[in-house]
């Protein structure tokens, strides 16, 4: 079962240690195992792979994303008369200060990954090396170093290791990561000061969402004398405020179409996440407040704004917390995007509903399986008696 490397190492007094190489080693390499036993299958295309799939379908939003957080900054310093800058400033700007966040969190995550697999004596777990990229990429760009470690940390240790590692959790890491610091450290989540770099340092720069706009009828401007109005070309391409990673939905969809080419993603919690999401901001657009202009949003625009396509794409489809039956993802694909417009319009405490939705539907997604394969049984049963009693008459 193990290559020559694990054998002496196993067979040595750092045995204890051998879950710590086997780690790295499949980290790098693919491994070479062959059954000594029973008739099994190893392919080379192991959970490391499949996570690092998932990795290439997020890097073109974590490079936009850096991008976008130096473009955000320097666009608004422009307005103030700071003057021009470049592409490759604005990138370089953003790379200062994802990158730290990016170290910090995969840091933090894998340090107690590692730790746990060394104390129970068994393989390191790769479920970590997208939430990792994940956590990173779902935060604010002004969050501070230590929110992103003590989240981090309580999102492995609370919503991980004590559920019994990775593909036991019930609710998305990253996620919970979020909603850890969103609860705990509101002020560093919420706000117009959290979402461009400056914005709580430069008088004149506003950092505010676009969805933080709509709720308050105000302008889409950078300041209160040049007026800035965001296109539908930015909010579809991500030149808005935001969390880093998740503001271009040209780039989710390129994620999600890659996903979905390699099987890795649902297209049934995405279908009906996008119809769940349609309903709701249609049911607002019908009976909401003509005064509020969120809720007169028109239905394709709620989708391309903020977070709603990044989670539903790669954070609804997560395979360990989503629902498992074909019925089930469909029931849960549409309560995620239902939720999220319901959530991001009629409550203004959150700025953005897809966080506290999908958490919800991972709550819930147990309960919707059960409730399927219970009506499936009830339905062949039914059958069963009625072709049974129909013999013997």
């Amino acid at each position: 079962m193990f290559d020559s490397g694990q054998k002496r190492i196993a067979k040595s007094r750092y045995a204890r240690f051998l879950p710590l190489y086997e780690g790295l080693y499949t980290f790098f390499y693919s491994p070479r195992r062959t059954s000594e036993n029973d008739v099994q299958i190893y392919d080379a295309v192991d959970l490391k792979r499949v996570m690092m799939t998932v990795i290439i379908a997020l890097l073109p939003c974590l490079f936009f994303g850096m991008y976008n957080v130096g473009y955000q900054h320097f666009t608004q310093m422009e307005a103030l008369g700071a003057g021009g800058f470049t592409a490759w400033k604005a990138f370089v700007f953003g790379l200062k200060t994802v990158l730290p966040i990016l170290v910090v969190s995969y840091a933090t995550g894998l340090s107690i990954e590692f730790f746990f697999s060394w104390l129970r004596g068994r393989a390191v777990e790769e479920g970590f090396l997208v939430s990792g990229l994940l956590i990173a990429i779902i935060m604010p760009p002004t969050i501070p170093l230590w929110i992103v470690c003590v989240s981090t940390a309580f999102a492995v240790v609370v919503g991980k290791e004590l559920f019994g590692g990775t593909g036991m959790n019930i609710w998305n890491p990253a996620l919970l990561a979020r909603a850890f610091a969103f609860f705990a450290y509101p002020t560093y989540m919420t706000g117009s000061k959290v979402w461009v770099v400056g914005a709580g340092e430069v008088d004149g720069i506003t950092g505010a969402t676009i969805i933080e706009h709509l709720r308050e009828n105000a302008p889409l401007s950078f300041d209160g004398t040049e007026q800035h109005v965001y296109s539908l070309s930015d909010m579809f391409f991500g030149y808005i405020p935001g969390s880093i990673g998740e503001t271009s939905t040209f780039l989710v969809i390129l994620g999600g179409v890659f996903l979905l080419y390699t099987g890795l993603a649902s297209w049934r919690v995405i279908l009906s996440g996008v119809l769940g999401g349609l309903l709701c901001a249609w049911l607002f657009n019908v009976f909401g407040n003509a005064s509020n202009a969120l809720e007169m949003l028109p239905p394709w625009e709620q989708l391309i704004l903020g977070s709603f396509a990044f989670g539903l794409v790669f954070m609804a489809t997560d395979p360990v917390t989503s629902a498992q039956t074909p019925i089930g993802k469909w029931i849960y694909g549409f309560l995620v995007g239902f939720f999220a417009i319901l959530i991001r319009v009629g409550n203004p405490a959150y700025p953005e509903g897809i966080m506290l939705s999908i958490l919800l539907c991972n709550t819930i997604a147990p309960a919707i399986d059960h409730a399927v394969i219970s009506a499936n049984i009830h339905s062949r049963t039914r059958r069963w008696h009625k072709n049974h009693v129909h013999e013997y008459r």
